[in-house]
């Protein structure tokens, strides 16, 4: 789901929404802060100038939301998704960036990026952005919007080309999804609170709607279509 300015409505919670901000521009990372201090509803608990302090902050504080500049020392906004993903922290991520192209864009959405704001907008439009993915919506920049429609249009042309995967089921979606994540059997188990041999049965049902036959069929079929996955299977 897209929101925009003038159609989100939020339902927030009796708590505050939770924020850190890394970006390694002082004087933008403050007036990121400032402008989200405008929102009561928002509480920025930590800020950081790299990646890494990015990373260690987000796993000893927990807050709901990671505002991630993209281009930032010692660890991108990439590389704290991520780490983020591996160590299962569950922060909701907004990604920042000067770029304004389709690769990056497909790459931060290819590692569950819940916002995409270029920065050239984002002091007007973060405290949107971060209320819209707290309430479990997504949001873009808008002159992003024909990525996104390119990269939807993508996924529904892989469905056409599989149309099983219409059948798979919700579980068998999020499945799908945590394997083009690059995540094991295992960690898929641990994360659904399921059996790993439940999960490798659900793995042989989706390789079976989908026509796929072979060792690591479902693996190879997700690496080639990783861009298309996370949209088909949301």
């Amino acid at each position: 789901m897209i929101t925009s300015n003038s159609e989100l409505t939020v339902t927030l919670s009796q708590h505050n929404i939770r924020i850190l901000i890394a970006d390694d521009h002082p004087l933008f990372r403050l007036g990121l802060s400032s402008a989200v201090r405008q929102n009561t509803h928002i509480e920025v608990v930590a800020e950081a100038a790299d990646g890494e302090t990015a990373l260690t902050n987000i796993a000893d504080l927990d807050p709901d939301v990671a505002v991630l500049d993209i281009d930032m020392p010692k660890l991108n906004g990439l590389g704290v998704a991520r780490e983020m993903r591996l160590q299962k922290l569950r922060a909701q991520i907004v990604f920042l960036t000067a770029h304004d192209g389709e690769d990056l864009f497909d790459s931060a959405m290819d590692l569950g990026a819940n916002a995409y704001l270029l920065k050239d907008s984002a002091l007007t439009e973060i405290s949107v952005a971060i209320e819209a993915v707290a309430a479990g919506d997504f949001y873009v920049t808008p002159t992003m919007t024909a990525h996104l429609i390119k990269r939807r249009a993508r996924s529904r042309q892989l469905a056409k080309g599989f149309p099983g995967l219409e059948e798979l089921t919700p579980i068998e979606r999020r499945i799908i999804q945590m394997v083009a994540a690059n995540k094991s059997s295992r960690d898929i188990a641990d994360a659904l609170g399921l059996q790993p041999r439940t999960v490798e049965n659900r793995r042989t049902a989706i390789c079976d709607k989908l026509g796929l036959h072979g060792p690591n069929a479902l693996l190879k079929f997700v690496l080639e279509h990783r861009s298309q996955i996370s949209d088909v299977s949301s």
